[in-house]
């Protein structure tokens, strides 16, 4: 039996870098291309290198779990789960969570699953 679990320090910088890139994002920048969408596509990357951080996952399952997870966010916040679990009121659970649902983001996600994967063929 493979052994899954493996920490990698690589992976680990490349997300808190992609952390601290959004956490900026987010904080300093209110324009109407890269918050909302390089934001987007930044978050997926962050996601599967985070979990690239401690697990020896394949590339492919990983980054279709990223994107599906990402796919599932958007879509409970379409159904505005974050006023739905009374966390409105917070504004990191706004901006973490998200609070409008937008068919684009699925696009962006995407391109984001896109340079992950082009990446990775790239390293190996």
């Amino acid at each position: 039996m493979k052994a899954y679990f493996r920490f990698s320090i690589p992976y680990l910088l490349l997300t808190i870098l992609l952390f601290t890139i959004e956490v900026l994002i987010a904080k300093y920048l209110h324009d109407q291309v890269i918050r909302p969408y390089v934001g987007d596509v930044l978050v997926v990357i962050l996601i599967y290198c985070f979990v690239r951080s401690f697990f020896r996952f394949p590339v492919l399952p990983t980054a279709i779990a990223t994107l599906l997870f990402a796919f599932l966010i958007e879509t409970l916040q379409y159904f505005d789960i974050v006023h739905l679990l009374g966390l409105g009121k917070y504004y990191l659970a706004r901006v973490v969570i998200g609070t409008s649902f937008e068919w684009i983001d699925l696009a962006a996600y995407t391109l984001g699953t896109l340079i992950v994967l082009g990446a990775e063929k790239v390293r190996s």
